[in-house]
């Protein structure tokens, strides 16, 4: 990467800067590759941050399936983040988890986890797990919240299934779809409901490279923090299935992550280690000395964190992500930009600076795959709500069962924001809509930079640094001025 003018004396986040384009020779977005090639085996630049509100086993599953990662987080009890792995590993990989009801269920139970929009839905099981119908979304917003879910069923729902054998390729998934005239379909082995299918699922099981281990089941991450038994909870997570392991504190330039990753690497678990947070060269060095093989940036940039405003520390992120990246790759190692996207451009910019792949949190924690329910506002917008990890929210959670008086006190000095309303996007409601609009904006800033691959697009782009007048200029307005 090279500014198109004199290095900047000031750090730099990523509104600051812009892409310029260059003589290209590539054809098509689609002649592009863009696998990290970090070591974790993802096959697009794209990882769920640690965080409660952000990342659980269905938006993990969803994110490998497209060939991203997601990072379970530390908070979870043992148990919990056991089964969320599992869950994980049995999940299927050519078509989605199912979401499923009883007949008895209430259409207010559904709407609770999903949208009434086209593609999604919901399926009806019996006792013994048998198919008894599949309703579509768009059927459930139109229904009265009070209804069971059973009245719903008719000639239409019990026969929208497709036998998991007849599934020969996504063409033919999505052909079968068509001629039945459906959007969505349960998937069926002997009468058992093993997942569902859309059209548009078909379609992007036909872009997509799902990211898969050694046994062809999707990734997980999975993160652990730098206190109590580091290395047994490290075997454990590895025990557990998970593929990477993500060492997890705020400030990761300081001793006790340093021992931590030690501790980790000496264990030999054959797992790439990312640690983190950090922002500077140094902390790069001595991170990667110690044994990680991808370093965590960012200190302050996401939209649930209050640090800069608290503590004045941290960093604007594009600088960091450039510093961070040099010195890494310098070392044989890679980094992770965690936080402060807010669009696509700022994931290709994130990139640009040298990144192998980027963490998303809040963007993601307003999708139907994000743990919790959806709820609804006084004028019937859909939410989910997101919070800081050092919020008291968060700090509650994690010392939940601790003495009374030591969890009041471990709270009084809490972070970031509780409590935050994330809107769902009615046209992109899940996080594969989202992956679909990052991965196309990031391919075709590929082609501007006449790029094939991450690699030429870091050696190849040519960035600007602009006002915040000419950032405002390249937004687009949603009425006329």
């Amino acid at each position: 990467m090279r500014f198109n003018q004199t290095t900047p004396v000031h750090d730099l986040t990523y509104s600051d800067v812009f892409l310029i384009p260059s003589r290209s020779a590539v054809p098509s977005r689609l002649d592009v590759s863009i696998a990290p090639r970090d070591g974790t085996g993802t096959s697009i630049p794209i990882a769920s941050a640690n965080m409660n509100s952000v990342t659980g086993p269905r938006l993990s599953a969803a994110l490998a399936r497209r060939g991203g990662i997601g990072v379970l987080p530390q908070d979870m009890k043992p148990a919990e983040l056991d089964a969320a792995i599992q869950w994980v590993k049995r999940a299927p990989v050519p078509f989605d988890s199912a979401l499923c009801f009883g007949a008895d269920d209430l259409v207010s139970d559904a709407t609770a986890r999903v949208m009434p929009v086209a593609g999604h839905g919901t399926v009806i099981i019996d006792g013994d797990g048998q198919f008894v119908g599949a309703i579509a979304a768009e059927r459930l917003g139109t229904a009265l919240g009070g209804s069971p879910l059973g009245d719903l069923i008719g000639a239409t729902e019990r026969a929208a299934t497709i036998d998991v054998d007849l599934l020969a390729s996504p063409r033919a998934a999505f052909d079968m779809l068509a001629s039945a005239g459906a959007d969505f379909a349960a998937v069926v082995r002997n009468g058992l409901v093993i997942g569902t299918l859309s059209r548009r699922s078909a379609l992007r099981s036909e872009l997509y490279t799902p990211a898969l281990d050694s046994q062809g089941r999707l990734l997980v991450a999975a993160a652990l923090g730098i206190n109590g038994d580091v290395a047994g909870k490290a075997r454990a997570l590895v025990a557990s299935g998970a593929d990477v392991i993500v060492i997890d504190t705020a400030h990761g330039h300081q001793d006790a992550m340093l021992r931590a990753i030690t501790t980790v690497a000496d264990l030999d678990l054959g797992r790439p280690i990312v640690a983190g947070n950090i922002v500077t060269a140094d902390a790069a060095r001595d991170l990667v000395d110690a044994g990680a093989n991808i370093l965590k940036v960012g200190v302050g940039p996401g939209a649930m964190c209050t640090t800069r405003m608290m503590t004045a520390v941290g960093r604007p992120q594009f600088s960091a992500v450039l510093e961070t990246a040099e010195a890494a790759r310098e070392l044989g190692a890679h980094v992770w930009a965690d936080g402060g996207v807010r669009y696509p451009r700022d994931v290709a910019l994130a990139l640009a600076a040298g990144a192998a792949s980027v963490m998303i949190g809040s963007w993601f924690a307003g999708t139907v795959e994000a743990p919790g329910l959806l709820s609804r506002d006084d004028e019937g917008r859909v939410y989910k709500e997101s919070w800081g990890m050092a919020s008291t929210r968060a700090v509650q959670q994690r010392f939940t069962g601790s003495e009374d008086r030591e969890l009041a006190r471990k709270t009084l000095f809490a972070e970031g924001i509780s409590s935050s309303r994330i809107y769902l996007d009615p046209l992109r409601p899940s996080v594969e809509d989202l992956l679909d609009m990052i991965t196309a904006g990031l391919r075709s800033s590929l082609t501007y930079a006449g790029a094939l691959t991450l690699a030429e697009f870091r050696d190849r782009a040519l960035v600007g640094i602009q006002s915040a007048a000419g950032y405002e200029e390249g937004k687009a307005l949603p009425v006329s001025w």
